[in-house]
């Protein structure tokens, strides 16, 4: 496809992420993929220090929750200090601040959850009261579904600092640790891996494993440059995502969970939702046209609520 923006030099993009390994490499693909596009478009990468990346003490639920390792990130966009932040789309808030937009999704990397261990044999072979890692309440929630004997605990820090907890520290507390697999394959552990969790189960943090990309609503020229690496998709997929979490109450600190996948003209979604002491719990899978996916998203979360809040 032959694009109608003039980009011919000096023609120049920042774009903005944070400082982590991970976040610097995923950067990288849609620099790759901007290129790819635009042979002559040049792309100045800028690291942004999140709240997120600077505490990595405080459980996440305590400094914010979502949106801690996007709010600078997106303040500097609004500031002209870049054009574009690259994000984790499930660091995203459901409702972006005023003036951005979400501007592409990726094409995504595996989505599941997946286990990391000291002990053979996956999740089942975790022994009795065994310890497993992690920050996120709703892998606690899931965790006490699939193996209620055993123990979650705070587990923080870039992907390869949870590993290096897990698997080069024998004296310390984890057993094993729960984390994304789009981050452990992106980084090349897929070695490491024990366990591939099953999304019916351990279903994905609504934006989990793709790469959303936001930019100011009033600047037309990167709005159409991300445009041309969107993938249709997973757009359609992570935006009715998305309208699930919105709906839900996007900032809220309930554990909640959604995962939608299109294939053809329809798409399937599966969603979980819990009260904040975790004791209440609502599951539910269902499909819909790929066009009706954020009307499917709001009618899942809405059911949830129900059941949950009743």
């Amino acid at each position: 496809m032959t694009s109608t923006i003039d980009l011919a030099p000096p023609t120049m993009l920042r774009v903005g992420t944070r400082g982590s390994r991970l976040a610097l490499f995923q950067t990288q693909r849609v620099v790759e993929a901007l290129r790819g596009r635009y042979p002559t478009l040049g792309c100045e990468t800028v690291v942004v220090s999140t709240q997120g990346d600077r505490d990595k003490q405080t459980p996440l639920s305590e400094i914010g929750g979502q949106g801690v390792f996007a709010k600078e990130l997106q303040q500097a966009v609004l500031d002209c200090e870049i054009d574009c932040g690259v994000h984790s789309a499930k660091d995203l808030t459901s409702i972006l601040p005023d003036g951005l937009m979400l501007a592409a999704v990726l094409d995504r990397a595996d989505p599941r959850d997946v286990l990391i261990s000291r002990h053979p044999g996956g999740l089942a072979g975790l022994p009795e009261g065994a310890k497993v890692g992690t920050s996120s309440r709703r892998r606690m929630v899931q965790l006490r579904i699939a193996r209620p004997d055993l123990e979650p605990i705070e587990l923080r820090g870039n992907v390869d600092t949870r590993l290096a907890k897990v698997l080069d520290d024998p004296d310390g507390p984890y057993d094993a640790a729960i984390l994304a697999a789009a981050g452990v394959l992106r980084l090349g552990w897929e070695l490491k891996i024990s366990e591939y969790l099953d999304v019916a189960i351990f279903t994905p943090a609504p934006g989990q494993a793709a790469l959303g990309v936001d930019c100011r609503v009033t600047d037309k020229t990167t709005r159409q440059l991300l445009a041309e690496i969107a993938h249709p998709d997973e757009m359609i997929a992570v935006e009715a995502e998305r309208a699930f979490l919105r709906t839900i109450g996007g900032g809220c600190r309930s554990p909640l969970a959604a995962y939608a996948s299109v294939e053809g003209e329809i798409i399937r979604m599966w969603c979980m939702y819990a009260d904040e002491t975790m004791d209440r719990i609502a599951t539910a899978e269902d499909e819909a046209d790929a066009e009706d996916g954020v009307a499917l998203g709001e009618r899942l979360a809405r059911t949830l609520q129900e059941r949950v809040e009743a």
